[in-house]
């Protein structure tokens, strides 16, 4: 039977989770390394520099891809504290797990778009494939895959809510934006912030999910019938814990700061700190103000007496109320969308998880443009480039010997492990397609299959194969699959 999400674990009293504890299931799961090899090598430097970090302090280039990776892998780091960390307290060392509480999805949404322009950016034009099937089939493969895995790990109930399933419509999604011009780009990134919450406000009572019920995760089983299927769907796009309505804009927004800015540049990188920072104060700030200083709170907790009563006997209500709703904004309020705590998915939580994103890229290009600053942030740069193996693998072992897991020592268990195990399959292939990782290497073999086939095919001069070949056919070039 489907439940609204993961129970606690049997060994720890429920009031002392994390709020959101069970909601946070990320790793960007399918760049697959899209940065550093889309980017090619007359921009950003070799492709085994562009994944480790190295090279010379002045390498602007280098540093480019490995600060990109580099934000990623904070992400798996704060998704770990999450997932298997105590609860987010503001105290103490609390503060690292409040900073990843509801960030850390966004950020790799937000980096997922980001990245898919910086590969579009490095492709050669010739090379590009013609047609509708050289365009969506690779994309089409690549998403089933994602869909699957996410299918599986979620029926495998691991404590988590599994984004893999809604990062592969997140892609699908995003390719006809790809080839809108920059400035109508980042005009509908600037929209989607606005638009994509107030779709999902306004829907959430049509589909009888006004103030209760959403969160969900697409499983293997709805599969198995058509009523199940269109919740699936449902929870894809607008009622589940991850859906497009209010985390595309994120996809929008890495994208659009990808063609607008190019951070090789070190005045860019500075300047997508400087006003990341300024988006972050401005949307939190400008939620604290309705809150507090504008009567927002009051006039939530009014809403709250009437439609959601037994939440009033929580220190906080508001929080209790968004944690009934697996961070889905309640439709019973208009003050719901002037809020910005973690996983509201509202416009203001959405430009402040944007900002930290933003000034974060822009913080670790700088800093991956020196030598001592790349070789520090190399760890985290080699996780980043693995983050998908290393979310399956994690999600694995919640599901198994780990599961309920939730402590300071589970985290810092969780964290030196992927960081050790992704630095030494690293170097252990450092000359090999594999060092990708994995799951990323496989996921862009299966993706690749068909144009490797096809390039087989015109090689030996038949459309449809190489077999009949005759031996007095001419070498031809290598086609764009046949290097790997």
């Amino acid at each position: 039977m489907k439940t609204a999400g993961p129970t606690t674990s049997p060994h720890r009293p429920a009031q002392e989770r994390s709020p959101h504890a069970t909601r946070f299931p990320h790793g960007h799961p399918a760049d697959d390394r899209n940065a550093a090899e889309g980017s090619g090598p007359r921009r950003c430097g070799s492709r085994h520099d562009s994944v480790t970090g190295g090279g010379s302090g002045g390498s602007g280039a280098r540093g480019r891809l490995a600060g990109v990776d580099a934000v990623r892998g904070l992400a798996v780091l704060g998704m770990f504290a999450v997932h298997v960390g105590p609860g987010p307290r503001p105290e103490g060392a609390g503060y690292v797990l409040v900073a990843a509480d509801g960030r850390a999805p966004a950020l790799f949404t937000l980096l997922a778009g980001f990245s898919l322009v910086l590969a579009q950016r490095g492709q050669d034009p010739a090379r590009r494939p013609d047609g509708w099937a050289g365009r969506w089939r690779p994309l089409l493969i690549r998403c089933a895959v994602l869909a699957v895995l996410g299918l599986f790990l979620a029926s495998l109930w691991p404590g988590i809510l599994v984004i893999l399933a809604f990062f592969a419509v997140y892609f699908l999604a995003a390719e006809p934006f790809a080839r809108l011009s920059t400035p109508v780009l980042a005009a509908v990134a600037g929209v989607s912030v606005v638009a994509g919450p107030l779709l999902s406000f306004l829907l959430g009572p049509v589909f009888g999910y006004g103030s209760s019920g959403r969160g969900l995760v697409p499983e293997a089983a709805d599969l198995a019938s058509w009523s199940g299927l269109g919740t699936a769907v449902c929870e894809l796009l607008l009622t589940g814990a991850y859906p497009l309505a209010t985390y595309f804009p994120y996809v929008l927004a890495g994208m659009a700061l990808a063609r607008l800015c190019d951070v090789r540049e070190r005045a860019v990188a500075r300047r997508m700190a400087g006003w990341g920072s300024a988006a972050a104060v401005a949307g939190y700030g400008s939620a604290w103000l309705a809150a507090h200083a504008f009567g927002g709170r009051q006039r939530l907790l009014e809403a709250i007496a009437v439609h959601h009563p037994e939440a009033l006997a929580a220190a906080d209500p508001v929080g209790e109320v968004l944690r009934g709703q697996f961070g889905a904004v309640p439709s019973t309020s208009w003050d719901w969308l002037l809020v910005a705590d973690p996983y509201s998915q509202t416009p203001l939580e959405t430009l402040g998880n944007a900002g930290v994103g933003c000034a974060l890229i822009g913080l670790c290009a700088l800093a991956a443009r020196h030598a001592l600053g790349g070789r520090l942030l190399r760890p985290l740069t080699v996780l980043g480039a693995m983050a998908l193996s290393a979310y399956v693998v994690h999600a694995l072992v919640l599901a198994g010997p780990a599961h309920g897991a939730a402590s300071w020592s589970a985290w810092l268990a969780f964290s030196g492990t992927a960081l050790a195990l992704t630095w030494a399959w690293q170097r252990a292939w450092a000359d090999s397609p594999l060092r990708r990782g994995p799951l990323e290497h496989a996921l862009r073999l299966a993706a690749e299959a068909p144009a490797r086939h096809d390039a087989a095919g015109r090689r030996a001069g038949h459309p449809h194969g190489g077999a009949r070949a005759g031996r007095g056919d001419a070498p031809a070039e290598p086609g764009p699959g046949a290097r790997r």
